[in-house]
């Protein structure tokens, strides 16, 4: 009898230690999936200058575009890393590119300069990376989630004070239909 008196606290704290230290396991990586996040965002920061600079002349009537892409990344720089601002951000910068991709289509020679070429593959290979790392930071916001919000670890989480995580999802224009015009 004294050793289930024994055994029954034990047992609680051995359970309580497992599932609190799973939680920040799953936490850590969380934070580590951002980062990998983070690091590609930080590439597409540094390549927006370049892309705008190469652009510039061409796009004179996209002046506007070109503006609010400049200050929407000089916006996510100062949000906080894993805010819903920085992802709504993010989100808007990953539009003002597409849409200067797409109206690029009206300027053939701008179209056809190498260096815009080279800067569209650039930018085309880094959204690839974030889209990636979005999935696997997508991934461990899931398992997060899920150990918060699920019996018996929610007690532990609940505890603990732990927030859920926040998805990084995909910008409206891309879950889309694909309207694609031939030229006849």
């Amino acid at each position: 009898m004294s050793y289930v008196l024994i055994a029954i606290p034990v047992f609680l704290l051995l359970w309580f230690v497992l599932t609190y230290n799973g939680l920040i396991a799953k936490r850590n990586q969380m934070a580590n999936a951002f980062s990998s996040i983070d690091v590609n965002l930080k590439k597409r920061h540094d390549l927006i200058p370049n892309v705008v600079g190469a652009v510039k002349g061409f796009m004179n009537h996209e002046r506007e575009l070109l503006e609010k892409v400049t200050q929407l990344r000089e916006q996510a720089r100062a949000a906080s890393k894993m805010s819903p601002q920085r992802f709504d951000l993010e989100k808007q910068i990953t539009g003002c590119l597409g849409e200067i991709n797409m109206r690029a289509e009206a300027y053939p020679d701008l179209k056809s300069g190498e260096n815009f070429l080279q800067l569209q593959r650039l930018l085309a290979e880094i959204e690839e990376q974030i889209s990636a790392a979005r999935r696997a930071y997508n991934s461990a916001v899931m398992e997060i989630n899920n150990g918060i919000e699920m019996f018996p670890s929610s007690i532990v989480a609940g505890m603990m004070k732990m927030e859920r995580g926040e998805s990084f999802e995909a910008v409206a224009a891309e879950r889309g239909n694909v309207s694609v015009k031939l030229n006849p």
